[in-house]
């Protein structure tokens, strides 16, 4: 039976010449295991997610995980706009609250991501060291992914009908190329992090720790789309160790209203089941 961890810890996480982060301290019930620094998505997925990465958070506490999550340069409670963001300075973050988190767990920490941020988890994995990595529905290919996003604009702007003749993906994309931010569903997307994420591709980007990979369907079972597919193929070419679990729950990072999968909370902590040993 797992014990009640102490109430998160907020507090803010000093940057150098950049301001702070915010940062919340899941402190483990009891003696602590493993530790795991959690990556949050991306713009407006973040704040729909808040709640399952809270859950999941705390569950993974109460199973003697020492859990933060950070909010990233031009996020939530951090210093910065979002125009502000980009990707070095987001893997700065990531190996700031490795470092923070590993002095005060005693512990490798692993990483876990969830949409884009699993996306950076991976892109950040070799150069921290990792012990593990934890991935809730990892976006491949960051081109792809700026894609939709810029879609969200498109689809805004169809209200205006001539402002809808002039703009395409390829029209907006050329003028991130310019060097023209634009704002995108309430966001400044700045050229800089969309040249980041245009290059991003999972593919790449094995793993080179011990892995768990969920992904979320309708029903549980299923095997994993043609996309994720392929990528799996390609990082066991190269020797990866992942462990691939498809779960029963709805697209909570993009659902209108707050939504948890509660399948995807079990499947998570049974990793950090009685007998584990970081």
């Amino acid at each position: 039976m797992t014990s009640s961890p102490p109430a998160p810890a907020p507090f803010f996480l000093p940057v150098a010449g950049q301001g702070a982060r915010f940062c919340l301290y899941h402190a483990p019930a009891g003696p602590c295991t493993a530790a795991l620094v959690y990556l949050h998505p991306f713009a407006e997925e973040m704040n729909r997610s808040r709640r399952m990465a809270a859950l999941a958070a705390r569950a993974l506490a109460a199973q003697g995980v020492a859990v933060l999550q950070i909010d990233l340069l031009g996020c939530g409670d951090s210093s910065g706009d979002f125009a502000d963001a980009n990707w070095e300075a987001w893997r700065a973050d990531v190996a700031l609250a490795v470092s923070w988190l590993r002095e005060r767990s005693g512990h490798v920490p692993g990483l876990w991501g969830l949409r884009t941020g699993a996306l950076l988890a991976l892109d950040c994995a070799r150069g921290t060291g990792c012990a593990r990595l934890l991935l809730w529905q990892p976006v491949h290919s960051g081109a792809q992914y700026l894609t939709q996003f810029l879609r969200l604009q498109l689809a805004a702007d169809m209200l205006d009908q001539q402002q809808a003749a002039r703009n395409t993906t390829a029209a907006l994309r050329a003028a991130l190329r310019a060097g023209t931010p634009l704002e995108v569903a309430g966001y400044t997307l700045s050229p800089a992090l969309a040249d980041a994420l245009d290059g991003l591709d999972s593919k790449t980007l094995a793993p080179p720790c011990p892995t768990h990979w969920f992904e979320l369907a309708p029903d549980a079972g299923r095997t994993l789309p043609p996309a994720g597919a392929s990528v799996l193929q390609a990082w066991q070419a190269q020797g990866a160790d992942v462990q691939v679990q498809v779960v029963a729950g709805a697209p909570f990072w993009s659902t209108p209203e707050i939504a948890i999968s509660p399948a995807l909370l079990d499947a998570t902590t049974a990793i950090f089941g009685a007998g584990h040993a970081a």
